[in-house]
């Protein structure tokens, strides 16, 4: 396993930050099973453009502890601590990835003015949205608590493996983190089973409402999250522009680091005007 990089902390989530402290504020939010680690090169291309950058591990994940049951509301609520901690007044642009986008567009939605711009990549928050062959494992009593108790770190990595090129084994050591202790399994099985796709209801029309750009970048090759949700965002969010990454696959800051990187800091450096 990588050495432990002793992450700074803020509203109890460790994070990785990069770019000059009175920068324009860019918050990344990573999705499962991964942790602040897949940010890496997006936020080195971010200070590259003289913006800051940080990347929260939620809670159970990477360095940061569990906070309560570990259900989708709790994570909302322990994101919105962390920008409240660390943008407590000015406006952020937020950069959501899978269940960063199911927990970061709902604090948006929910915040309406503390964003100034959006990156979306291979997420939902579609009402009508269903859950893949795997959620439904980890949705299922018995089932889930078999699976996820069951995960070994050789098993964990062959199956990241398989699916993404891009997720070497120094990654499937960090993204492992959130297996540390059968709180922490547990609690992935309550992130899965704590909310349903019916409850983004309310939420329909509200992230064009916010009135701010966005920018939606999708792995081409992505089988959990299909293409074809990008060009919803896109419908849904007036100022808005697509970025197809067609060789990447649903971890797509993995699978095209650099390009992906390079996307997100030449959209932020623009609407920010780094």
């Amino acid at each position: 396993m990588t050495d432990a990089p002793h992450l700074p902390t803020a509203a109890g989530l460790a994070y990785r930050a990069g770019g000059p402290e009175d920068g324009p504020l860019a918050v990344c939010l990573h999705g499962w099973p991964e942790s602040s680690w897949m940010w890496r090169p997006t936020l080195a291309a971010l200070a590259s453009r003289g913006i800051r950058g940080l990347a929260p591990d939620l809670p159970g994940y990477g360095e940061s502890p569990l906070q309560g049951t570990g259900s989708w509301a709790d994570h909302v609520a322990a994101f919105g601590a962390f920008v409240d901690a660390v943008s407590p007044t000015g406006p952020i642009v937020l950069v959501v990835h899978d269940w960063g986008g199911l927990i970061g567009l709902r604090w948006a939605c929910d915040n309406p003015g503390r964003t100034r711009a959006l990156v979306i990549a291979d997420t939902g928050f579609f009402a009508d949205g269903s859950w893949h062959g795997l959620a439904d494992a980890m949705r299922t009593p018995g089932t889930g608590e078999e699976l996820i108790r069951g995960m070994t770190r050789e098993a964990f990595g062959a199956a990241l493996g398989a699916i993404s090129p891009g997720i070497d084994e120094d990654a499937a050591d960090e993204y492992f983190r959130a297996f540390a202790t059968d709180e922490q399994r547990l609690a992935q099985l309550e992130l899965y089973r704590s909310g349903e796709f019916s409850e983004l209801e309310g939420y329909e029309g509200r992230l064009g409402a916010l009135g701010v750009p966005a920018l939606i970048i999708w792995g081409g090759k992505d089988e959990f999250a299909p293409v074809a949700g990008a060009y919803r965002f896109a419908q849904d969010i007036q100022d808005s522009a697509v970025e197809v990454i067609e060789e990447a696959g649903h971890f797509v800051a993995d699978d095209a680091p650099e390009v992906f990187a390079e996307h997100v800091a030449t959209f932020a450096a623009g609407v920010t005007g780094a």
